[in-house]
């Protein structure tokens, strides 16, 4: 444009500028016009704003960090050694297996795809095409049965030998893989998230040198978190470990971009550090701590929790006290019992009463805590020839050659919980007319002098069902004797024939049906008196989001979701929401 030119404005009529009229105004006129104007302004962006929030979608967003506290040391995150929560914790994320449980099913991971022989006898894999380890060495057959020889190897006694006894290996080629059963046995799908650990690495390393390995404290695997920093002490002791997602991951990327983990010798300075808010979150929270946790909505934190397949119940030896060899007694027992007493007091609420032998889901559904009927129960003994003593108010019943008197002596560990539940279980059978004692035992002497030799009465103690979902060991007349876990010394050629069927059963429905048949029968002979199962719980920021527990067994089956979880958010058009998602 040349100087010569006349510049374009924006005129009313008759010539005047905008800026011309505008100058025409009064103060008074000027003020209202300026404030119409930013009015103006200001409901243009709002409408703008609500037309454009209209079309968008809200979706995670990759990067973020949660700083999670955890309970112990890291020993051996390994796969083939790992024991302890903190060690499974971590190696979950490091290690991928060929299956893997996702939203609470189990479903290929390494594995491309799978199939199972009609005799159930051999399991066949085909690995993904180009799988590779976080140091870039290639993943193949020869590492997954370089893993599974490592646990089956007796000299390093790794705590996943037993699901793998007597299972056959046979490599195909580098991506084709077979299991060989020698008895079908369908659970044993499960043992296939077993993480892989790189021959590689270890094949160098020895036996007696494989627990002392640096590659238990510096993993490689090929799960979708791998290891980047480590902070350590002066005395060379981790307290801490950086992970963030590996981008050579072979699945989807978590949106969770890290993970560090700051270790606390007990449960009060890892709360401590939850409260300050040094960490973020921390799994396996106790009951009473929960409580107090999630009483206090100002915080930055919630508490997750949900259902463990643990089964707590008095179990009785009916050879070491014949007063339990009457099944009335034991149903008289059975009745009075306050089984929310238990869950208030014990659990702080963070528990379900069961009646079972089985978790829930497994042929069995969650039921109310009945109430406990003491006069029902009463009466069902004096119906059946036992007499209070007017004295000491305890029953008796007048035998033969000589008198019983309902007497019973409770053994358990010496844990908070166990014993407060011994006690609680203990008045209420005072409260029946039973004269009841409570023996505590320090862990190891309860394993040792008193669950192997089977020198007890009744035990308060607790099983745990694993994700196989097999209770062959706590129910079949087999397992009574040590080191079996039929710790009610339970015998029943009907019980023991569902137990191998269920076994070697392939068929989901045709499974859970026989369970329910199984806790039916177990529940009506009252070996053992089933009180609750206790929640797993977990502290969480408020600002995660995706996090949901499912199905839990361990600790580490809390990562089963975390291709959902998510702290940062973005948001797209919603023609594209789908294609981020």
């Amino acid at each position: 444009m040349t100087d010569n030119q006349p510049q374009k404005e924006l005129r009313l009529k008759r010539g005047s500028t905008i800026l011309g009229y505008i100058k025409q105004f009064s103060a008074t006129e000027k003020a209202v016009f300026g404030i119409l104007v930013i009015m103006t302004f200001i409901t243009t962006i709002i409408m703008t704003a609500k037309i454009n929030g209209h079309f968008l979608n809200e979706v995670p967003g990759n990067g973020g960090n949660i700083r999670e506290g955890l309970v112990g040391l890291p020993r051996t995150i390994n796969p083939v050694l790992a024991i302890t929560d903190v060690d499974r914790d971590m190696s979950a994320l490091v290690y991928s297996g060929l299956m893997k449980y996702s939203d609470g099913d189990l479903m290929p991971d390494l594995a491309e795809k799978y199939a199972v022989s009609a005799d159930g006898l051999t399991y066949s894999f085909t690995l993904k095409n180009s799988l590779t380890f976080q140091d870039g060495s290639p993943l193949t057959t020869d590492d997954v049965a370089f893993t599974i020889q490592k646990i089956q190897d007796p000299a390093l006694k790794s705590p996943r030998r037993a699901d793998w006894a007597n299972v056959g290996v046979k490599i195909i080629s580098a991506t084709q893989i077979q299991f060989i059963l020698k008895q079908a046995y369908s659970p044993f799908l499960n043992n296939t998230t077993l993480g892989i650990i790189p021959k590689h690495i270890w094949n160098s390393v020895s036996d007696d040198q494989f627990i002392f390995s640096k590659y238990n404290s510096e993993p490689i695997g090929s799960g979708p978190y791998k290891v980047s920093s480590i902070a350590r002490d002066n005395g060379n002791i981790p307290t801490a470990y950086h992970m963030t997602t590996w981008r050579g991951y072979y699945g989807t990327t978590p949106h969770l971009g890290a993970i560090t983990f700051t270790f606390f010798a007990d449960e009060e300075k890892a709360l401590s550090a939850l409260d300050t808010g040094n960490i973020d979150s921390l799994a396996a929270v106790s009951s009473t701590a929960a409580t107090k946790l999630a009483s206090d909505s100002a915080q930055a934190y919630a508490v997750l929790s949900a259902p463990l397949p643990r089964i707590f119940g008095v179990f009785f030896n009916q050879s070491q006290n014949p007063v339990l060899a009457d099944k009335n007694v034991r149903q008289a027992l059975d009745m009075s019992i306050d089984r929310t007493a238990i869950i208030k007091k014990v659990l702080s609420g963070y528990g379900s009463p069961i009646h079972s032998p089985l978790p829930i889901g497994m042929g069995a559904t969650l039921q109310d805590a009945s109430h406990p009927d003491i006069a029902g129960a009463q009466t069902l003994l004096e119906k059946n020839g036992w007499k209070k003593d007017p004295t000491s108010g305890i029953y008796q019943k007048k035998g033969t050659k000589s008198s019983l008197s309902l007497s019973i002596t409770i053994n358990t560990a010496d844990t908070p919980d166990l014993k407060q539940a011994a006690e609680l279980v203990k008045n209420d059978w005072k409260k029946l007319g039973a004269d009841v004692n409570v023996k505590v035992f320090e862990p190891g002497d309860l394993y040792q002098n008193v669950i192997r030799t089977r020198k007890y009465e009744a035990l308060l103690f607790g099983e745990l069902v694993g994700k196989d979902r097999d209770v062959y060991a706590f129910w079949h007349s087999s397992q009574r004797n040590s080191p079996g876990l039929n710790i009610a010394l339970y015998a029943n050629s009907k019980a023991d024939k569902l137990l191998d069927e269920i076994r070697s059963e392939s068929n989901d429905a045709v499974r859970t049906g026989k369970y329910t048949e199984l806790s039916k029968l177990i529940t009506a002979d009252i070996p053992a008196i089933f009180l609750y199962s206790p929640d797993f719980i977990y502290v969480v920021p408020k600002a995660l989001h995706g996090a949901e527990l499912g199905n839990i067994t361990v600790s580490s089956d809390r990562w089963n979701s975390i291709g959902n979880w998510y702290v940062i958010t973005e948001k797209v058009w919603k023609i594209f929401s789908n294609a981020k998602n």
